[in-house]
């Protein structure tokens, strides 16, 4: 067994526990499972509840315990619905999704993930998949790359961002994150060249496993299998995320735009418990500086 703190340290975890209000005998999904930090939390709050957790990496299920309130499902979380109803499970009490990568696979260099490492441009969450971000880097139209880095990465220069790469894979197939590296270091400022990197490097993360569409389809279905009274939990990392999650609870979709009915009463399927995000304290992200753009929002069925 891989040791959680060692594999992921829990962000939020007290916020995060309290925010779901969990009660004895509910049943909750953790939908990013990874070193079992929330999960373990959750289970250690009640005595006869059940927690369905979900990880699309094969590597996490070195972290399950053998506690039979637990089941990790080897799925990602945008099946959520899917994997609860094939479980005789119509309605859980609450979600919670931790949406931040995790530590192993930032510190495992044969991942990809890190621009610390030169290693295979890979960055698969999903083991089993087939395409790799090396896949994405070589294949794309400049076009598509540009609107990627663009939305994914708030990338300022990303027009010439693509064009340098799509002028460098016709010389030679960018197989690593040290070749990357090197192949757009013409448009790399210097002075914030480890920021900049991390922008590309999320980019074509959140591209190749399809990360905006699994928020939504976890945020649309979370509506359908909550509870009354049953809380959502969702940390985020970045803003495109945190503003998806924002609209989705405040106005039940993604635009932000409020829908009211005939009466004119809000047409949404939650109500925010906290106004604000709620952010770690000093103290975390001083012990756990990976914290240190974690927000959580928190949200109750209505």
């Amino acid at each position: 067994m891989i040791v959680t703190e060692m594999y992921h340290r829990a962000v939020l975890l007290k916020e995060s526990i309290e925010g779901l209000n969990i009660i004895d005998g509910g049943t909750y999904v953790d939908a990013t499972f990874g070193g079992g930090g929330h999960t373990n939390a959750i289970l250690e709050k009640f005595t006869g509840g059940r927690v369905i957790a979900f990880d699309q990496d094969k590597d996490a299920f070195a972290n399950i315990n053998s506690d039979k309130r637990l089941e990790l499902v080897h799925s990602n979380f945008r099946f959520m619905a899917e994997q609860l109803s094939a479980r005789g499970i119509a309605k859980v009490d609450g979600i919670l999704a931790d949406l931040g990568i995790s530590s192993h696979q930032i510190d495992t260099p044969e991942r990809g993930f890190a621009t610390r490492f030169d290693a295979s441009l890979d960055m698969r969450m999903n083991n089993d998949a087939t395409r790799t971000a090396a896949d994405i880097v070589n294949t794309y139209p400049a076009a598509k790359l540009q609107k990627m880095f663009s939305e994914y990465g708030e990338i300022t220069n990303a027009a010439n961002l693509a064009r340098v790469i799509e002028t460098a894979r016709k010389v030679k197939h960018i197989k690593t994150t040290g070749e990357l590296i090197e192949a757009i270091s013409i448009c790399t400022p210097p002075q914030i060249a480890h920021k900049y990197l991390a922008q590309v490097f999320q980019s074509l993360r959140i591209e190749l496993n399809e990360e905006v569409d699994a928020l939504k389809d976890l945020l649309r279905q979370s509506e359908t299998v909550m509870n009354k009274g049953g809380r959502l939990v969702i940390i985020s990392y970045h803003s495109l995320e945190d503003r998806l999650v924002k609209n989705f609870i405040r106005s039940g979709n993604f635009e932000g735009i409020p829908q009211k009915n005939m009466y004119g009463h809000d047409l949404r399927p939650f109500e925010p418990v906290t106004k604000k995000p709620i952010a770690p304290g000093e103290e975390e992200i001083s012990s756990n500086s990976r914290a240190r753009s974690a927000k959580l929002r928190i949200a109750e069925k209505i």
